[in-house]
């Protein structure tokens, strides 16, 4: 049973910073999985924020480039989403995706709120 756990989620005032950790666990080698960062708020769809391929090519949306990093430690099977300059329109429940070929995995999302 593969599981994804993401954590480092909480509230942080505008200009601020956070680091998403996404933790993979059970029969997946994440390295060779396309991780993404999907991220939901409140009456929204949820749509790509970040992504790296197998290979480590990373791609970001628009509204987060420049300003978010994602990348992924395959000793310790566990992905991360740094995020800097923070916005309040960055809140929202931030979610792990990890797909290869026809498996695709989901966290089940942490909070991020930005707010003074």
């Amino acid at each position: 049973q593969v599981q994804l756990v993401e954590s480092g989620g909480g509230l942080v005032q505008p200009g601020g910073s956070l680091r998403l950790s996404c933790a993979a666990s059970g029969r997946i080698i994440f390295s060779t999985y396309r991780m993404s960062w999907y991220r939901q708020a409140p009456g929204k769809q949820r749509e790509l924020v970040a992504a790296i391929s197998s290979g480590g090519t990373a791609n970001y949306a628009d509204s987060v480039k420049g300003r978010f990093t994602i990348s992924r430690d395959g000793a310790k099977n566990t992905g991360y989403l740094q995020m800097h300059s923070l916005k309040a329109e960055d809140t929202a429940v931030y979610f792990c995706n990890a797909v290869w070929n026809s498996a695709n995995y989901w966290g089940q999302g942490t909070q991020v709120t930005v707010s003074s």
